[in-house]
């Protein structure tokens, strides 16, 4: 027997004896617990009536370069980070919304330059704007925008790239991010282990010479 159906039994025997009360005992004081017995049960047949559906974290975009063959490829990928694993959606909207709250996305890619909008996203607060919504001197409105490049969103350079390439695309522009700049980016970084992998013995044998 399911859960859901071992609580619509336990929910039927409230509602049961909710309506035994009602029918066999004056005392006014039991007759409200039952009454309230019984109306809680309706509630819970009510409410396990409904399908019941799992709540699971959004899918994790894997990012492959070796899928990626056109600026139009970046942007699909960007599209799946934007509303997965980027949660730019949680905050931004598409074109107006009264739920949003945060800017509007909508032609965002016509009015900024990629390079301010990778800075934007990794650097929310290398602008700080002015607040004149109050009298006086205006006050500093740091921007409230997460680094999206570190923890907990930790979006690498290449999706970063991908979720510009999508708005760019979104509202209208041609594609300014290239393919051949990504799979650039993704070699450095590859280069930058490497070279990283190979100096630690040679330091560690440094120390170790110089020890003796």
């Amino acid at each position: 027997m399911s859960e859901v159906a071992l609580l619509q039994i336990i929910g039927m025997c409230v509602i049961g004896v909710g309506i035994l009360i009602l029918l066999f005992i004056k005392g006014m004081f039991l007759r409200v617990l039952g009454f309230v017995a019984m109306v809680l049960g309706v509630f819970s047949l009510i409410a396990l009536s409904v399908p019941q559906m799992a709540s699971l974290p959004p899918a994790v975009e894997t990012f492959d370069l070796a899928s990626v063959k056109s600026p139009d490829d970046l942007a699909s990928i960007g599209q799946k980070i934007f509303f997965s694993k980027g949660q730019c959606a949680l905050c931004h909207s598409i074109g107006p919304s009264e739920s949003a709250r945060c800017p509007d996305l909508n032609g965002i890619g016509a009015k900024l330059s990629p390079e301010f909008i990778y800075e934007s996203l990794t650097q929310p607060q290398a602008y700080i704007y002015l607040d004149f919504r109050h009298d006086g001197v205006p006050k500093e409105y740091p921007a409230q925008m997460p680094h999206i490049d570190k923890d907990p969103i930790g979006l690498s350079k290449q999706e970063i790239y991908s979720v510009i390439a999508f708005l760019q695309k979104m509202s209208g522009e041609p594609i300014s991010i290239k393919v051949e700049d990504i799979m650039e980016t993704e070699q450095k970084s590859d280069d930058s282990l490497k070279v990283a992998s190979v100096s630690s013995p040679l330091k560690s044998q440094m120390e170790n010479s110089a020890d003796r």
